[in-house]
């Protein structure tokens, strides 16, 4: 059993039967996390992946069962790094799931450009001029705003780390859907796959997963909208069964 710190709890991953550990005051992910794990294509047998901006580990975690491939998380906060550590040796992954304590703008010189098949990334979404930083504690403000990397800084790290070829995944926010088009282009990854989530039917986007492909065609597709919750305020089936499995 690994050692729990200040208001740290084990939070269960029902449909992966994995746990994590999870810090209202420092981190805690969000559906976001779970979407993008969802929405991301792995290779199934082999291949090198990896997590930016990874938090507590949960994206590598939420992955691991459905790949072979090699894993590896990147967190710049050292207190959300050890988080995920802990969480990798309770599940007994710390063999397969690698943790790397780092900003991911120094990622493609310390593990080499051009080596990974696909890259993750739930990234801070909003300005560091945002008012709702002074209300933040630090953990939460470097998580949510652009204080160490910005929007830019990701599309490019992952870009130099891909492989041509090789496939990135983002969840952000729909205002900044034309920024993070205009980057990927600009840093050779053509946007390929586009979905909307809402909150409900009747409400608007909130969120958007892309995918792109490094030196790939141009030819974008709009998937079906997802809806989170129904008109009785209760998670969708899709959704559910991403939370809980197909149980």
């Amino acid at each position: 059993m690994v050692e729990l710190f200040e208001d740290e709890r084990l939070d269960y991953l029902l449909a992966e039967e994995l746990q994590i550990i999870q810090s209202p005051s420092v981190f805690a992910f969000s559906l976001d996390a779970v979407l993008l794990a969802n929405f991301t294509y792995l290779p199934i047998q082999k291949g090198k992946i990896i997590d930016l901006c990874s938090g507590n580990g949960v994206i590598p975690l939420l992955l691991i069962n459905r790949t072979k491939a090699e894993i590896m998380g990147v967190e710049i906060q050292e207190r959300l790094y050890n988080m995920a550590k802990r969480s990798m040796i309770l599940n007994q992954l710390d063999n397969k799931i690698k943790m790397i304590h780092g900003d991911l703008k120094d990622m493609p010189s310390r593990l080499g450009a051009n080596q990974f098949d696909l890259v993750t990334c739930n990234p801070p979404y909003f300005s560091s001029k945002s008012p709702e930083i002074q209300n933040q504690n630090e953990h939460l403000a470097i998580a949510r705003h652009e204080l160490y990397c910005t929007l830019e800084d990701v599309v490019k790290s992952s870009s130099q780390l891909l492989k041509q070829g090789g496939k990135v995944s983002f969840v952000h926010r729909p205002e900044r859907l034309m920024d993070l088009f205009m980057h990927m282009r600009n840093y050779r990854l053509e946007p390929k796959r586009l979905r909307f989530v809402y909150p409900k039917e009747g409400k608007e986007a909130n969120t958007i997963l892309v995918e792109g492909i490094k030196d790939g065609r141009p030819g974008l597709k709009v998937l079906s909208p997802l809806f989170v919750y129904n008109q009785q305020n209760e998670y969708n089936e899709e959704v559910r069964a991403m939370l809980y499995g197909n149980k």
